[in-house]
């Protein structure tokens, strides 16, 4: 019992703290944005611009600069990338998107230049610009006949791919949403009113709560605050009523469709509001965010009203369907890293990443997979392994894999595009995470530059002869 009771309490502490400070903001808006891809986007205007007959220079670009532009973690992309592919993407550029939008969105990069400096800032999105694009490109190669089966029906799609200026702004004011939830900025983190509410017995329940869920900044455990209860106690609530209300929404609305839609209003907006525990009660914070996102929710009501009921009953429905397909991994994934974490000492870090070798870089990734931290957590991470004594090849190995590789993120990817196809990613992604490492750490310790392009552009041709190679000698996937 004395191993049993802290592993499982790893593992529940570790669910909690994600599903009351992660899911709401980032996730739900990305469930609904997802859905509104699969329903209301013409399948012409993604084979366009990341269809298997789109050109190369055209697809790529366009995949990385979307992901560039969401402040999104490995999980929150999942129904985004289900979304796009499920839709006719191809699978280069869908991989693009999924490896590129956690590891080097715009706001990702700009924190790690504050925290970390602007010289891993650079390397960061040079390799992931170089190596997401590699990947995906690669991943387009390997698996092109199974991709080419898979396209064989979106081609006969006509139209020119022209997306109605309503189903424009209503993706806009989505993305908006999940932007004004996720932005560090000052538009939308700046204080605009406080307020003080007595409570007494406030600071005693949020003792009791770091007791059964404690903070660790050492391995980065999250503890959970009374807002964050609150919240998970709406979150069950969301999914009593969606499980009908949204479920069987393509037979028509019921009674609980509304309340399920009101109650995830409702829990983004509590979710916006600033509300932090003092010694004399709650502080109650009203903020730019607090004000961005109920007003984004109303916003959609009126455009909602410009689609047919068919339209908007496909909408819901799609969203509900990714919910159950990645949100029962996403909850296994989170409490098995909790597990795991349980047993990984912070010190092992010097032992194993103090120099730039390949264990140490491969020990890198191998933490970032098992060890995963929410989009942007991973930065104040990196900074205390750097001032631990981590060498900056490993640490950008970490950078490279740790938004990427989850555990979680590796189980909903098997279920959207395969397990080969989703192993194959896993292995291509390590191998080119530690590559980064070791040319990033070679480079601080001196190598040329000249050389390093000249050695990681040989192994990339390299692999990618070889790998072309045992495509056309071995049957279709």
């Amino acid at each position: 019992m004395d191993f049993l009771i802290p592993t499982l309490q790893g593992g529940a502490a570790s669910l909690a703290a994600y599903l009351a400070a992660h899911v709401l903001l980032c996730l739900v808006p990305a469930f609904f944005i997802a859905g509104a891809l699969s329903a209301l986007l013409p399948q012409a205007s993604i084979t366009r611009y990341l269809g298997p007959d789109a050109p190369r220079w055209v697809a790529y670009p366009a995949a990385a600069g979307a992901g560039s532009l969401l402040a999104v973690c490995s999980c929150t992309v999942q129904p985004l990338f289900a979304g796009i592919y499920g839709k006719g993407a191809g699978l280069g550029p869908a991989i693009t998107f999924l490896f590129f939008a956690p590891a080097a969105n715009i706001l990702a990069l700009s924190y790690t230049g504050v925290a970390l400096g602007a010289e891993i800032a650079i390397a960061r999105i040079v390799l992931a610009l170089s190596f997401g694009i590699g990947i995906g490109m690669i991943m387009a190669m390997i698996f092109r006949r199974s991709e080419a089966a898979r396209q064989g029906g979106a081609r006969a799609f006509a139209g020119d791919g022209h997306v109605p200026a309503r189903t424009l702004l209503f993706f806009a004011t989505l993305v908006a949403l999940l932007i004004a939830g996720t932005l560090k900025v000052d538009l939308f983190t700046s204080t605009l009113w406080q307020h003080s509410m007595a409570w007494p017995e406030a600071a005693s329940a949020q003792a009791l709560l770091d007791r059964w869920v404690p903070a660790n900044e050492a391995t980065g455990a999250e503890g959970i605050s009374l807002q964050g209860v609150a919240l998970i106690a709406l979150l069950a609530a969301i999914g009593a009523t969606a499980w009908r209300g949204l479920g069987l929404i393509d037979n028509g609305v019921n009674r609980l469709t509304l309340p399920a839609l009101a109650l995830t209003v409702l829990t983004l907006a509590f979710a916006a509001l600033g509300l932090r525990v003092t010694d004399a009660g709650l502080a109650i914070t009203v903020s730019g965010r607090t004000l961005a996102v109920p007003l984004l929710c109303a916003a959609l009501l009126p455009q909602v009203r410009r689609f047919d009921v068919w339209d908007m009953q496909q909408w819901l429905w799609e969203t509900w369907r990714f919910v159950r397909m990645i949100f029962p991994l996403l909850v296994v994934g989170v409490f098995l890293i909790g597990v795991i974490r349980v047993f990984i000492q912070p010190e092992w870090i010097r032992a194993v990443a103090g120099s730039n070798t390949v264990a140490a870089n491969l020990a890198g990734v191998v933490f970032g997979v098992f060890m995963y931290f929410p989009t942007l957590v991973e930065v104040p991470i990196a900074k205390m392994f750097l001032s631990l004594g981590m060498h900056p090849g490993p640490l950008i190995a970490y950078l490279m894999a740790d938004p990427e590789l989850s555990l979680q993120s590796i189980l909903i990817t098997a279920a959207i595009i395969g397990k080969l196809k989703a192993w194959t990613y896993v292995a291509l992604v390590a191998l080119f995470s530690t590559l980064a490492g070791l040319a990033y750490g070679a480079w601080v310790d001196g190598t040329p530059a000249l050389t390093l392009i000249l050695v990681v552009g040989g192994f990339v041709a390299t692999l990618v002869i070889a790998l072309n190679v045992i495509e056309n000698r071995r049957t279709p996937c």
